[in-house]
């Protein structure tokens, strides 16, 4: 059986539009081939978020420290296609505890989270994802497992393991196709490929194949081999392969025919260099440096590194940077489980060429590439903008019909509106400027139907993998080091004592908001006249060529362009910049609470929304809380980004300070998510020590504007 076989009237069909016929001009089938595959990776883009945390056991209530670093899987460069991380933590019933957004600037992102108190001791997962990601889970999001323990209540340990879904192993061999294919990964310099193939596949193929390998979506050797006997060998220089997963291809006449995955080792650090003392005593200071070496453009290009300063504990080995790119999410999440958290360095080769033949690539897909369909994707990149998605069903839960208009505003004194179109489903999405102040959307359908409603989903994908629970007893069973954290932490909350000051807002630059109608036709300003009674009289006194008339009980609206006639259909009627359908809205308002009063005589065009004249009256509040919601409405309040805290440590510099009698049991010694090497290519990190005699790791990770990834860590003693 063929593996991912294309097809064969699909493929001649698409070299048909070449203009060459598939069995008689092979020598298009390679171009081809390219054309299509980086077509696929440039429209399919994928995205990998590495979070480190500062360490991987937390006690509940304590704040956990992390950095986020978006890339780009292709380039391996920090990726700028997104400007929001979405971040989550779930409990080990897949119930989400925690979610929270974050400002990606240049691919990175620091983050803060406090964990509840109340949280029972258990495994945590923390998820993280853009919007573009959405369109590819469960498996395409970062995911890290944790450690929580309830300092107060701590005797059951409630276990969860993810299970992961079975996918077809790729093999070496090909059943049925008269192709197999060896591989030879041992030598230094060049991988051997060993092709054998049946004489009917030769007289089919025309005695040739065509080899194709690629790397993270970089093609790295695509070559026609001749194969003139039952076995055929074929040398691929190793210098021709990017570090990491290689996948070969091998394709006939119709398509592929069998794959292989084989792991290619780069130069892990090379010229990264981290000084560090072996040991020291309680509330001294430590110095920590991190060379970059000699290579000048990594010095010059380099982003910043996040620094963590945390107890050895031993149970749960953290992942770096580094051999977490290797696999990414392309291959779901069973590389992380095979290793258990070993570095690639620790594994041979070998053994993982091995672990590799029960992978697929969830990103490279045949069938996907030489598909004739257009990919859609509901969810796109944010980029300058956040979006907002939502449904508009009947009251029985069916979608609308396709291109009901729907209609957001935005209550201020200047006036934003937008509009847009359902479609088969009755889906529907927003475009709002990203920005860090909270702001409510009011979303309605444009047509007054009572048996429509307005949903608006979550911003949260609240789509996981599965999990299972156990509960482990946990009296017997916890580590003396977090048995230490737990008592420190206990200390720490009784002087109320914590590492987290002073929010961060991300600064976004303000945009450049006015009104959509720009300059209105006529502009009332409230204070410029006496006040009366009612809101009718207002319009009869004081508006030109607006007319509001009682007509058998029910309120009409009307204006009059500049040359006096009027203008058919009704005008549009805003309060604060929010459509309202109901007139006695406007009628019953208080006068006291306006502030002015825009109006735009003329037709005006938003796209293809036509107003017939607008009316925007602007409340002193212009916060929209003067009118009742329209039935059909719905307010959706928004707050985009979290601020994010800085770690603050003692300084013991002084004798006064370091013979303090104010007990520090700090848990993480130090945390800075933004620490940049000078000139030359130096970091240099100092922070004190606590009153806890312990072992500590420095983890440092990092990435250069060229994709150059750095993790490296060492241990120290506090005596």
């Amino acid at each position: 059986m063929r593996i991912g076989k294309i097809p064969v009237a699909v493929f001649i069909l698409n070299i048909l539009f070449l203009k060459c016929a598939f069995g008689q001009s092979q020598s298009v089938i390679p171009e081809y081939i390219s054309q299509k595959f980086q077509s696929y990776c440039n429209s399919v883009i994928r995205e990998e978020i590495f979070i480190h945390t500062d360490k991987e056991e937390y006690i509940s209530g304590e704040d956990i420290w992390f950095n986020i670093y978006l890339i780009d899987r292709k380039s391996f460069k920090p990726a700028t296609s997104g400007k929001i991380a979405y971040v989550e933590i779930l409990n080990y019933e897949n119930k989400p505890v925690i979610q929270k957004r974050f400002m990606l600037e240049g691919g990175v992102s620091p983050g803060h989270l406090v964990l509840p108190d109340t949280l029972s001791s258990g495994t945590y997962t923390i998820i993280a994802y853009t919007n573009w990601m959405k369109n590819f889970l469960p498996y395409n999001c970062f995911i890290k497992e944790i450690e929580d323990y309830n300092a107060f209540n701590s005797n059951v340990f409630k276990r969860s393991e993810r299970i992961f879904e079975e996918k077809e192993a790729i093999t070496e061999t090909s059943a049925n196709s008269g192709l197999n294919l060896t591989v030879n990964n041992r030598k230094q310099d060049s991988l051997e490929i060993f092709v054998n193939t049946d004489e009917e596949f030769r007289i089919d193929n025309k005695n040739q194949i065509f080899l194709f390998i690629q790397t993270h979506g970089v093609i790295n050797y695509f070559r026609t081999e001749k194969i003139l006997s039952e076995r055929t060998k074929i040398a691929v220089p190793k210098m021709s392969l990017l570090p990491g997963i290689n996948q070969i291809t091998v394709f006939d006449s119709e398509g592929p025919v069998c794959e292989r995955y084989i792991y290619t080792p780069g130069k892990k650090n090379q010229d990264i260099i981290l000084h560090s003392i072996d040991s020291c005593r309680k509330r001294d200071e430590v110095t920590i440096e991190v060379e970059i070496g000699n290579n000048s453009s990594q010095k010059t290009d380099l982003a910043n590194l996040s620094v963590s300063v945390s107890p050895v504990s031993g149970s749960i080995p953290p992942i770096d940077l580094y051999d977490y790119l290797i696999f990414g999410t392309e291959f779901g999440f069973s590389p992380q489980s095979m290793l258990n958290r070993k570095r690639t360095t620790e594994i041979s080769p070998e053994i993982l060429d091995s672990l590799l033949l029960t992978l697929k690539s969830n990103w490279i897909i045949w069938d996907s590439i030489f598909s004739n369909n257009e990919p859609v994707f509901k969810f796109p990149a944010e980029l300058d903008n956040q979006y907002i998605f939502g449904k508009l069903l009947t009251d029985n839960l069916q979608p609308v019909n396709e291109y009901e208009v729907l209609i957001m505003s935005v209550p201020g004194k200047e006036a934003l509106f937008q509009y847009t179109t359902t479609d088969m489903k009755g889906d529907f999405n927003f475009k709002v400027d990203i920005g860090n102040e909270s702001k409510d959307f009011i979303i309605q359908p444009d047509l007054n139907i009572i048996n429509q409603k307005v949903y608006i989903e979550s911003s949260f994908a609240n789509q996981y993998i599965s999990a299972k629970v156990f509960i482990d007893s946990l009296k017997e069973n916890i580590p003396p080091v977090i048995f230490r954290q737990i008592l420190n932490y206990r200390i720490r909350k009784s002087y109320a004592s914590s590492s987290a000051r002073e929010p961060i807002t991300p600064y976004i630059r303000p945009g450049n908001q006015k009104r959509f109608y720009g300059t209105p036709d006529f502009e009332l300003n409230m204070n410029d006249f006496v006040t009366l009674d009612s809101m009718p009289e207002v319009f009869f006194e004081l508006i030109p060529r607006v007319s509001l008339e009682l007509k058998n009980s029910v309120y009409e609206i009307s204006v009059t362009d500049p040359l006096r006639n009027k203008l058919e259909g009704s005008p549009v009627v805003m309060l604060d910049g929010v459509i309202i359908k109901d007139l006695s809205t406007i009628v019953n308002l208080n006068p006291d609470l306006v502030e002015k009063i825009d109006v735009v005589w003329d037709r005006y065009r938003v796209g293809g929304y036509i107003f017939n004249g607008i009316i925007n009256i602007i409340s002193k509040s212009s916060d929209f809380r003067s009118g009742l919601l329209p039935d059909d409405a719905i307010r959706v309040s928004n707050r985009l980004f979290e601020p994010v805290s800085y770690f603050v440590s003692p300084d013991y510099s002084t004798a006064e300070m370091k013979n303090s009698r104010i007990a520090d049991y700090r848990n993480t010694l130090f945390w800075n998510p933004l620490v940049k090497p000078n000139e030359n290519g130096i970091a240099h990190i100092k922070f004190w020590t606590s009153d806890i005699k312990a072992e500590y790791l420095v983890n440092v990770n990092g990435i250069t504007s060229e994709g150059k990834t750095i993790s490296i860590r060492t241990n120290f003693k506090v005596k």
